[in-house]
């Protein structure tokens, strides 16, 4: 068996670097923007390992999951094709509803009887999608943050057995795989994940931690997302008070202004949210397994999430307001 995943990782290895030289040729790159982190031309894009790795394991392992790997298939490719020419946000969002409706056909929880629930479930489904996206913004993050959710659920299906434990081993592999050429300091990545990336890794997860909580009806599971859902629900709150446009780029998310206020490491700043999140996963499997204790860790969690991230920006944000004030001279 770790002889077959030796070699989904030498493929994926060379896939990668393929790809790179694919996107170089083709000019599939990351330009600057008022919402990057970055000053230079960095490839795109190389997160289309996700992609790459699911197939591998439908090629080693069988396509039992096949609504599963159309789905990502779908939203996945459509990413792709947004990161080399923009699409509006109707189209891609259709695809990702699509995508997310093959999802719960593999879930087996597709009841006409229970629209109302399932239309929550997608909307749900599809906001963390993007928020993975929105959280995208400097090297390591989305791949350390991933890693911090793939190793903990690989460790509960050990005993749970809620998916094959051989999908989310090649998944953990794509990702070190995408972190060795991602996680570096500022300036000095081999390639950005792109939509692809960001949308591929948040459908493995959203899958992964799905079958987690409709197998053991633990809702609290959700906990594993608390970190990025802090940053993204509390950073939208923060926008919507400043009567900005939500479609517009911005840089206002707390590890942005790490990065770019603080002038902390890329590496340092995606570390924090690692270790943070992987700690809070550690912290429910390790506590008794109840509904009190779990609802409560739940609750206090994003209690200390929350506080701790107001505190941050009722201290911090003002030099981002000086940077705005910069760009109007």
């Amino acid at each position: 068996m770790w002889i077959t995943y030796g070699i989904i990782a030498v493929i994926l290895i060379i896939a990668e670097l393929v790809y790179f030289r694919i996107a170089d040729k083709c000019n599939i790159i990351d330009k600057p923007n008022e919402r990057s982190s970055h000053k230079s031309i960095v490839l795109r894009g190389g997160g289309i390992i996700y992609l790459l790795g699911v197939w591998l394991y439908a090629a080693f392992f069988g396509f039992e999951l096949w609504p599963f790997l159309v789905g990502i298939t779908l939203v996945a490719g459509i990413s792709f094709v947004d990161d080399i020419h923009s699409l509006p946000d109707s189209v891609r969002l259709v695809f990702q509803f699509a995508a997310m409706a093959l999802m719960f056909w593999c879930w087996g929880i597709v009841q006409w009887n229970m629209w109302w629930a399932i239309l929550i479930a997608l909307i749900v489904c599809v906001g963390i999608t993007n928020a993975y996206i929105f959280m995208d913004g400097i090297n390591g993050i989305n791949g350390g943050y991933t890693l911090a959710l793939l190793l903990p659920l690989a460790w509960m299906n050990e005993s749970l057995s809620f998916a094959p434990q051989s999908l989310i081993i090649v998944a953990i592999l794509a990702d070190l795989v995408f972190c060795f050429f991602n996680f570096r300091p500022k300036g000095k990545a081999k390639c950005f994940a792109g939509d692809v990336g960001s949308v591929g890794a948040a459908f493995i997860v959203i899958f992964l931690l799905g079958k987690l909580i409709l197998q053991t009806g633990d809702f609290t599971y959700i906990v594993f997302l608390a970190v990025y859902g802090v940053d993204s629900v509390l950073t939208i709150c923060h926008r919507i008070m400043l009567h900005e446009n939500l479609g517009e780029a911005h840089r206002k998310h707390a590890y942005q202004l790490m990065a770019n206020e603080l002038g902390m490491e890329h590496t340092l700043v995606s570390a924090i949210y690692t270790i943070l999140q992987l700690a809070i996963c550690a912290g429910l499997i390790l506590i008794p397994d109840t509904s009190a204790w779990h609802w409560g860790y739940l609750i206090a969690v994003c209690l200390v999430l929350g506080v701790g991230y107001i505190l941050f920006m009722r201290k911090y944000y003002h030099l981002h307001e000086e940077y705005l004030e910069s760009l109007k001279k």
